[in-house]
């Protein structure tokens, strides 16, 4: 058994007593060199580690004020709402300015063994405790601030061997999460197709079909009718937030809910970070206020043409700008959201782009988009017969889910008990 002793560092506990502490500042040199990345390929930092820059990524046009990476540079997201958004980078390049680029500066450092201490969630909670802003999603840990972190400094061998075997162990885990992951797409693939194939062929196999009109649609029960969601619903939104100063944000309680389309999942709102408005300025716009059985739509950003039907409310909300709410409904509400989350809708959401980079769709092109229209016997029936099936459908995810959470835990709790001494790898047992 490795004799242990307390590090003296509250988010580390007991380290082997042969352990040592450093400063981060002196494993660690600051690399903040500006390049273009005309000249140096633009790199993303991910909670999977560096990779080439994703197309979802939001762009400037500041092509000339970045940072350059080198490969074997640690790079982490200063920003607390990119949380564990690290890594190793195996690729030259150049990342924004939100991130803190670090180039190795003691031989006596295996790179890898600190890439998996900086991917725990004890780290992470760390790292937040440095840094400093006004809210938590601007809450920057900068080089200043994580320069005077102290970390734990193991003998470089054992650096090595920790790291060689949680690299074999977590690339297990990993291919686990992988495989439930893809069940998780197969199962929503699934379900979207029980909703396209409900929503615009109906319930009967053997009903007699007419050309839809539509090429995208094809055929439909011949009783049925091709409308515009201008018809059956009345659509609302928010110009930006023009007007608005910082009195206008108030505390939980004191104001309406800011509802953004980072709370929109699977259908369903979760309500987690929020913004509130005063009622003031909340009350200006009664039309935008959302109510039970409303449908909100992102019509701009990266989350372009997600829905959610609000099943209930138990709380006063305003939109954000990016999204829009669809009211008055005059068919049944939970067939109009249904009728949304088919392939229908996102192509003719994808023609009806405009803009730039950034997708956006105008709430007039919104209002022309086709859907079909069934008898409103049949949209209950469809409705009824859907619930079921997404709730069957739902239920599997929710336990693979599960399944990926757990596994998600006991990767970082495996990696925090190896990286900190707490237990020790086979062959260092065998040696001791």
């Amino acid at each position: 058994m490795v004799k242990m002793k307390d590090s003296g560092i509250e988010w580390i506990g007991e380290i082997p007593e042969m352990w040592e502490k450093v400063k981060f500042n002196a494993i660690y040199n600051n690399r903040n060199t500006k390049v273009s990345d005309r000249d140096y390929e633009p790199l993303s930092v991910t909670k999977k580690g560096i990779v080439p820059q994703l197309d979802t990524a939001a762009k400037t046009n500041d092509n000339d004020n970045r940072k350059l990476v080198r490969s074997g540079d640690f790079v982490i997201n200063s920003r607390s709402d990119r949380r564990g958004s690290c890594g190793i980078s195996s690729l030259d390049g150049s990342v924004s300015l939100i991130n803190t680029v670090l180039e190795p500066r003691n031989s006596q450092i295996e790179p890898l063994y600190f890439d998996f201490l900086f991917h725990t969630v004890q780290f992470a909670d760390e790292f937040y405790k440095w840094g400093h802003g006004i809210v938590d999603d601007l809450w920057t840990t900068n080089w200043n601030d994580m320069k005077n972190i102290t970390l734990i400094f193991p003998p470089k061998l054992e650096q090595q061997q920790i790291a060689n075997f949680l690299n074999r162990k977590t690339t297990e885990i990993d291919g686990l999460i992988g495989k439930i992951s893809a069940e998780i797409e197969n199962l929503k693939q699934y379900q979207s197709s029980v909703i396209t194939q409900a929503v615009t062929k109906g319930l009967d196999p053997n009903v007699q079909m007419k050309d839809s009109g539509i090429k995208i649609l094809g055929s439909i029960p011949n009783t049925w009718k091709v409308g515009c969601i201008k018809y059956v619903a009345e659509i609302f939104g928010r110009i930006g937030f023009r007007g608005y100063t910082n009195e206008d944000l108030v505390g939980e309680r004191e104001g309406a809910i800011s509802l953004s389309p980072g709370n929109l999942s699977n259908g369903r709102l979760y309500i987690d970070k929020c913004t509130y408005l005063s009622w003031e300025k909340y009350y200006e716009s009664p039309e935008i206020m959302i109510n039970k059985h409303d449908i909100i739509l992102v019509k701009t950003g990266s989350s372009f043409g997600k829905v959610a039907w609000v099943d209930d409310i138990n709380y006063q909300m305003t939109l954000n700008p990016q999204l829009v709410v669809l009211k008055n409904i005059k068919i049944n509400e939970k067939f109009l959201f249904y009728a949304l989350e088919t392939p229908l809708f996102m192509m003719q959401a994808e023609e009806a782009v405009v803009g730039g980079t950034i997708p956006t769709m105008s709430q007039t092109s919104i209002s022309n988009f086709k859907i079909v229209l069934p008898s409103e016997t049949e949209q209950y029936q469809i409705v009824n017969y859907l619930d079921q099936k997404v709730a069957q459908i739902q239920k599997v995810i929710k336990s693979k889910q599960q399944q990926i959470d757990q596994l998600a835990e006991y990767k970082n709790s495996l990696i925090f008990e190896y990286v900190t001494g707490k237990k020790q790898v086979p062959q260092m047992e065998g040696r001791n």
